[in-house]
């Protein structure tokens, strides 16, 4: 930090801003993964990798890639798609551009259970997120949020 560098303190406003959002942070996935878990025994990590292969082009993703796209280590991915592949929700081949690296793809059985879990997640996160949200503008909030993830 430059020594001619002022800190300026954080109004009442921001510093409310910035200790909800910091709780929310704490807070709302644990709320979320709890919701999913009690309505279809299903945890948030596990949704959230069937959500990703599902979008993704064949519905298949490195390994390496699906863990970035769930902010998962490669080593929790593996374990993860471990337990989806004994589940029968997805399988783990050989890429064939590099044979040292492997796939995820989402099996017919992993979409039908994500088609499954969708409704309920998706009550969670209208009833934990949206409702409380009215008033703003939406393209606004994304934008915002998205610039603090890049920051």
């Amino acid at each position: 930090m430059s020594a001619s560098f002022e800190l300026k303190p954080l109004s009442g406003e921001e510093e409310a801003v910035a200790r909800a959002l910091g709780r929310l942070i704490m807070v709302l996935p644990r709320t979320l993964d709890a919701d999913l878990e009690r309505d279809q025994r299903m945890s948030m990590s596990e949704y959230s990798a069937l959500r990703h292969l599902s979008e993704a082009e064949h519905q298949r993703m490195r390994m390496s890639e699906l863990a970035a796209a769930c902010d998962m280590s490669l080593s929790g991915m593996t374990r993860l798609a471990c337990k989806l592949e004994s589940l029968g929700y997805l399988e783990r081949i050989r890429c064939a551009q590099d044979a040292r690296g492997l796939e995820a793809v989402l099996t017919d059985s992993g979409l039908a259970r994500l088609q499954q879990a969708w409704p309920d997640h998706l009550a969670s996160v209208r009833r934990h997120v949206f409702d409380h949200l009215s008033e703003l503008d939406m393209r606004k909030l994304a934008a915002a949020l998205n610039a603090m993830v890049r920051s």
